[in-house]
């Protein structure tokens, strides 16, 4: 339900934007004109790049190189609409927050009927106004790759930068087992290039003499 609530309003919120945008002609080239089909079913490719994700404006993807061929098709009760998406996208690493490439390929249907308005009956049945006759897929597109994205991206083992990650393991609590590593992202790999305090600030060899006396007395 709560799933349901929160694409209800990224829908809505899209609309609004939309409604602005359309006018610069901006999503222009992703409009589907469902009404005007001619055959029963019709295909399309798009090609998302940096330009794409900067236009939707969007948290979540800002940047990327992504194909979709889209493949519609009239039945009996709407229209079905299939994306194939395939290609990258960079996102912010959770452990270094430095962008890293992250692939994604993904197969979403969404079913699209006429209506009196814009609105939405479960999880992917859009409808749309009958007197306009199409959809604009740009929003949708976005959202099944905002959706193919892994829960955590990580750049590889030895990857990260390492003054962040040096960070972290500086104020990280300890706790000496791995479940409190992997709390915060830090595998050992990662730890072994992090140089330590010692390395860091080589200690003044005015203390070894120092310590010699002391250890005399």
């Amino acid at each position: 339900m709560n799933e349901y609530i929160h694409r209800a309003e990224l829908i809505s919120i899209f609309v609004a934007r939309f409604s602005f945008l359309k006018t610069l002609g901006k999503f222009d080239s992703y409009k589907i004109d469902l009404k005007g089909m001619q055959a029963d079913s019709k295909e399309y490719a798009f090609v998302l790049d940096t330009q794409f994700f900067t236009h939707i404006d969007a948290p979540e993807v800002q940047k990327g190189k992504v194909e979709v061929k889209l493949t519609v098709k009239r039945t009996a009760r709407a229209f079905e609409l299939t994306f194939h998406t395939d290609g990258v996208v960079w996102v912010p690493c959770d452990r270094c927050l430095d962008d890293m490439e992250v692939a994604i390929t993904s197969t979403d249907k969404l079913l699209v009927k006429f209506g009196s308005d814009y609105g939405s009956e479960g999880d992917n049945l859009i409808i749309v106004p009958e007197e306009e006759g199409e959809i604009n897929v740009a929003w949708y597109m976005y959202e099944f790759i905002a959706l193919a994205i892994p829960m955590k991206h990580i750049h590889p083992p030895g990857k990260c930068n390492k003054q962040m990650t040096g960070k972290l393991n500086k104020h990280r609590v300890t706790t000496g087992d791995d479940e409190e590593d992997a709390t915060y992202g830090i595998d050992e790999a990662d730890i072994d290039e992090i140089p330590t305090e010692s390395e860091e600030t080589p200690t003044d060899p005015r203390w070894n003499d120092l310590q010699k006396i002391l250890d005399n007395n």
